[in-house]
C-alpha cells in the first residue's frame, strides 16, 4: 500500500530534483519532502519544475532551498535549521503565501479592469433591460 503511494507520488512529481550536497537524505525525510511538495499542487495550477536543495553546513545545520519554477513566476524561498523537516515547513507556509500574494493580486487587477470598461461604456437612455 506504501508503495502504491509512493510511485504515485513519484509520477505526479516527475518534475521534482533533489540536489544534495555532503548529505545522505533518508528515505523517510525524502518521502516527507515529497508529501510537502505534493500538497503545494492545490495552490498552482501549473508546475514546470520543482528543485529541492539540501546541503549540510560544518555547523551539522541543514540548509534548504525549494524552488517552484511555473511559467511565469518562480517562487523561491531557503531555510536553515536543525532538521531537513522543520525547514520544509517553514519554506512551505512562505512558498503558500508567495503564491497566494501572487493570485490576489492577479484577481486585484482583473477586478480594476473590470471597473474601468464598465465606466467607459456608453449605454443609450432608450435601452430597455
Amino acid at each position: 500500500m506504501e508503495k502504491e503511494k509512493m510511485a504515485k507520488a513519484k509520477k505526479e512529481n516527475k518534475n521534482l530534483r533533489f540536489l544534495l550536497k555532503n548529505v545522505v537524505l533518508e528515505e523517510k525525510s525524502k518521502e516527507y519532502v515529497i508529501k510537502k511538495i505534493g500538497k503545494m499542487e492545490k495552490f498552482l495550477q501549473k508546475s514546470l519544475n520543482v528543485e529541492v536543495e539540501i546541503a549540510l553546513d560544518k555547523k551539522g545545520k541543514f540548509y534548504v532551498e525549494v524552488m517552484i519554477k511555473t511559467p511565469y513566476k518562480l517562487y523561491r524561498a531557503t531555510q536553515i535549521s536543525e532538521s531537513v523537516e522543520v525547514s520544509v515547513d517553514i519554506i512551505m507556509e512562505e512558498l503558500q503565501k508567495q503564491i497566494t500574494k501572487d493570485k490576489d493580486r492577479f484577481k486585484d487587477i482583473r477586478k480594476r479592469g473590470a471597473r474601468s470598461i464598465k465606466k467607459k461604456i456608453v449605454i443609450s437612455k432608450d435601452a430597455r433591460f
